[in-house]
């Protein structure tokens, strides 16, 4: 296994699946370098493409893995990168596809510094966009791509990092495709061929597209000129110190070891003034029994006090209702409203109560359904009410008597116990008062000693609190401004090198073809080293087609397409590479072996012929001497003993040798009970 070289660009350094209650993570690291060939092993349906998938998710795809053990355990997805050299972490949410990607310096074990920065998705020819700041990385920023390559006058849009992917991951579906160019979509096969073309350098119009994003850069340039000078008035007034030298600042470690110095101390003397008053052990205990007596004396006087507080208005309430009820009593025995003594309209005494005669009402001559002989006040309109509704004054009047008695000697008799928990609260409270006095005299001359310095070690902690936070604000605002001053000069470096590249600029035309003869001369040189059967006339058109026995790709069998596609997308990774084009520098692979007895229909012929360690033998040949710099992750169902030492991560399906898959604590178990 070979260790890769810091460089320009994005190399992939981890991938972690963040759960509510753990992760799930892939290693591409060797220590603290990023591997060259990294290789994900394992069964069928193990996880092994979502590892892929995942990691274009983090640098902008739109669309992650959404398989059911996904959804149900994973809630984020963090991509530990390396950008120009520099580690960071772009992380952005799983469930619903973001809109939203985060980026912050550091790894993912490393303690947060600065806080994330939000990168919007789309669209990706924003200046805030996380595309631009990849393609930033890629020296591809402001790149602009013409809709219609004849005309000059042809609107224009940006590059996206998600165009540039193209490049940089072959996914199974293309494999063997015979739309591998998206021949069967003008404008994507139109839009792949000017991104090679950007990628090396070749496009029509070059001179006027690199003094376009010159001129861009320049903008940029003064706008981060101006957040820089903004940046730094603000800092040198509210900390002065963080535009002093490096030097001159203590680092935070020194406070953070000062720190936990002083802790020590303070816990050391603690146990020394612990120890050192040993002998007043049952002098402390007797103070705690105290303590515990008084808190439950305290306690059953507050119950006393809240009970009186509570049955106070609620006897009140009992006393108002007994008077109310006398009330009405008292009014039922002056007005009788039941029968009908004297006449309504002469006021003179009836001689006889009304009655009903034959159905007919003696004092208004109404007829009445079922009515009794003696008529009372409104007997008709009641629905024959035989008193049901009247209220039983003289029962409630007793049973409000009986609970207002009750009440009354509850609260008397808590009036009583009232003086009495007083006194016994009060009391343990004095005896508290002197057991703690007791213990205070006891262990005085003992403790004193070690008062004062503990005064002056609390004191010196607190200092350091101060001073620490002071650093940590100071730190932040360092890092706000290197942060910004590095924009500055990553774009003054970038007009620089563009500005170099238009002194030395060439006939597009010339260096395109030389670019196209190198791409068709390693792929010819890839599939010789494959033993490809029969090969004769292996070329690239200039409309990057690749051509194999004089017949374009989509004319061979299905395992030798797998062969031409693989060797077409190596031969512009390598190339790209050698010549240090603005390729994102990483390539991944997804099932090299498909049609060639895994992953699909096994082409025998093709198969019999090559053997996929040659395509490995290559690789290791190639990393160790010309792509020292480049990144590969390949995911194989089977590779060879030839790759063992680069596998990565190897998914058997099996619970019994784990891990079982990405979401390794998913198993066919789990999905079984879920799906019952």
């Amino acid at each position: 296994m070979s260790i890769m070289d810091p460089r320009a660009g994005i190399r992939i350094r981890r991938l972690r699946l963040a759960g509510i209650d753990r992760s799930y993570d892939v290693d591409f690291t060797s220590g603290r370098q990023v591997r060259n060939l990294s290789v994900i092993a394992g069964a069928f349906s193990s996880g092994k493409t979502a590892v892929l998938e995942f990691i274009a998710y983090g640098l902008g795809a739109r669309r992650h893995p959404r398989h059911q053990e996904v959804l149900r355990r994973v809630r984020s997805c963090l991509l530990e990168v390396e950008l120009s050299g520099e580690p960071h972490v772009i992380e952005r949410s799983v469930g619903e596809p973001s809109k939203v990607a985060f980026v912050r310096r550091g790894t993912l074990d490393s303690k947060l510094v600065s806080r994330g920065e939000s990168r919007p998705i789309d669209p990706p020819g924003a200046r805030e966009s996380l595309s631009a700041l990849l393609l930033s990385h890629c020296k591809l920023e402001g790149v602009q791509l013409r809709e219609a390559p004849t005309s000059r006058e042809s609107r224009t849009d940006p590059l996206s990092f998600r165009d540039l992917m193209w490049l940089a991951f072959l996914p199974n579906e293309r494999v063997a495709d015979k739309n591998f160019l998206f021949e069967n979509d003008y404008m994507r096969k139109h839009k792949l061929r000017q991104v090679v073309d950007v990628v090396f350098g070749v496009h029509d119009d070059r001179a006027v597209e690199l003094g376009q994003r010159i001129r861009e850069l320049g903008g940029r340039l003064a706008q981060a000129k101006t957040e820089l000078a903004a940046t730094r008035v603000f800092v040198q007034e509210q900390a002065p110190t963080a535009l002093a030298d490096e030097g001159i600042i203590a680092p935070l470690g020194t406070f953070k070891q000062e720190l936990d110095d002083v802790t020590a101390q303070l816990q050391a003397l603690d146990r020394a003034a612990q120890a050192g008053t040993a002998f007043a052990a049952q002098l402390r205990r007797e103070h705690q029994q105290a303590a515990r007596n008084a808190r439950r004396a305290a306690a059953a006087l507050r119950d006393c006090e809240t009970q009186l507080a509570r049955l106070m208005p609620l006897r009140a309430q009992y006393a108002d209702d007994l008077l109310k009820l006398g009330i009405l009593g008292e009014a039922q025995q002056l007005f009788d409203p039941l029968r009908v003594t004297t006449c309504p309209a002469c006021l003179n005494r009836l001689p006889t109560s009304p009655t009903a005669a034959d159905g007919v009402c003696s004092l208004c001559h109404h007829e009445l359904a079922d009515a009794e002989d003696v008529l009372t006040l409104g007997a008709a309109d009641s629905d024959h009410q035989d008193g049901e509704g009247r209220v039983n004054v003289a029962a409630e009047i007793r049973s409000t008597k009986a609970r207002l008695k009750e009440i009354t000697h509850y609260i008397e008799d808590l009036g009583t116990s009232r003086g009495t928990l007083k006194l016994q609260a009060e009391e343990a409270a004095l005896v508290e008062e002197r057991a703690a006095a007791a213990v205070d005299e006891a262990t005085s001359p003992s403790v004193s000693p070690f008062l004062a310095a503990r005064d002056d070690l609390q004191r010196r902690r607190e200092q350091i609190l101060r001073l620490l936070d002071q650093a940590e604000t100071t730190a932040k605002l360092r890092d706000g401004l290197a942060k910004r001053a590095a924009e500055v000069e990553r774009h003054e470096h970038e007009i620089t090198r563009l500005k170099e590249e238009l002194a030395r600029l060439g006939d597009a035309t010339r260096d395109r073809d030389r670019i196209i003869a190198q791409v068709s001369g390693r792929y010819g040189d890839l599939l010789r080293q494959w033993r490809y059967p029969k090969l004769s006339r292996p070329f690239i058109k200039p409309d990057l087609t690749p051509f194999v026995r004089g017949e374009p790709y989509q004319e061979a069998s299905s395992g030798a397409r797998t062969l031409l596609t693989l060797a077409w997308q190596l031969a512009v990774y390598e190339i790209a590479m050698e010549t240090n084009a603005a390729h994102p520098g990483f390539l991944m692979i997804d099932s090299p072996q498909k049609n060639l007895g895994h992953g699909g229909t096994l082409d025998a012929v093709i198969a019999d012929a090559v053997a996929i360690d040659d395509f490995y033998r290559h690789l290791t040949v190639w990393l160790a001497e010309r792509g020292t710099t480049a990144q590969l992750i390949i995911v194989d169902n089977s590779p060879p003993l030839l790759a063992e030492g680069n596998v990565v991560a190897r998914y058997s399906r099996n619970e019994e040798r784990p891990p079982y898959g990405l979401i390794e604590d998913e198993t066919s178990t789990d999905t079984e009970e879920t799906a019952h």
